[in-house]
């Protein structure tokens, strides 16, 4: 890890009217994600930590505090500034996959770099290639989704949310949909990722999926209530510092 700051949230507060009624889904959020990091957030349902990771994601805005990505003040934006910004330093992986039904596997992971217009043609179909065989399936590259199983579906939203090459790739429950040996391979796989330089924020309730990252951010009633490193981050420690002697 290089320490190079990616994520830094300053006082984060999130707030619900619905019915004149508020709802606080986060409350005081600081939180500093450097780049190569792999940090998992768990936390019961309805604890917030979904909506963490959609401010993280600038799917929403926060109704306090400061968010800095990548050198950008996000804290501010205009709804098309943050899908700017969303579609060139942001990756996302869903629980439901979120592929398009109608569209082919390699269509399914062009779209979003077909919006970012600094990409020509021929990159963009590079870019598509390349995140394909990273996952194994490129194979499959014509194909539809309702042609794959849930498996590979997750395998082309890894892909899809890869190709960009963004700053931060933010996974929700990335396994929730999937049996136990398709989990440990969508698992698996964001370790490699992770291991080549790509820096994850993932969302999960599983215990054993949270171990395999680096840091466990724990959120309790909107409110980061531990923040630790797992044994995982400190046996690489150990293993760098064994190295260097």
């Amino acid at each position: 890890m290089n320490n190079q700051r990616l994520v830094e949230l300053t006082n984060i507060n999130k707030t619900f009217v619905t019915d004149e009624i508020e709802t606080q889904a986060l409350s005081n959020i600081n939180l500093k994600i450097d780049k190569g990091e792999y940090v998992s957030i768990t936390g019961p349902s309805g604890c917030g930590k979904s909506t963490l990771l959609s401010l993280l994601g600038l799917l929403d805005n926060s109704s306090a505090g400061t968010y800095l990505l990548a050198s950008h003040d996000a804290s501010d934006l205009s709804r098309d500034e943050r899908a700017q910004i969303r579609n060139k330093e942001i990756g996302f992986i869903f629980q439901s996959f979120n592929l398009i039904s109608d569209l082919t596997v390699a269509e399914n992971v062009e779209l979003p770099l077909t919006y970012r217009g600094d990409i020509s043609k021929q990159e963009i179909a590079k870019m598509v290639r390349e995140s394909l065989e990273k996952v194994d399936m490129a194979h499959r590259a014509n194909h539809f989704p309702s042609q794959l199983s849930g498996g590979q579906q997750q395998r082309v939203a890894v892909a899809r949310a890869i190709a960009g090459k963004p700053s931060i790739i933010l996974a929700d429950e990335p396994t929730g949909n999937l049996d136990s040996k398709n989990a440990h391979a969508v698992m698996t796989m964001l370790d490699q990722l992770h291991e080549e330089g790509a820096t994850i924020c993932m969302v999960t309730h599983d215990p054993r999926s949270a171990d395999r990252a680096e840091r466990v951010i724990e959120v309790y009633d909107g409110k980061i209530v531990a923040d630790q490193l797992t044994k995982k981050h400190q046996q690489n420690s150990s293993d760098f510092s064994a190295i260097a002697i």
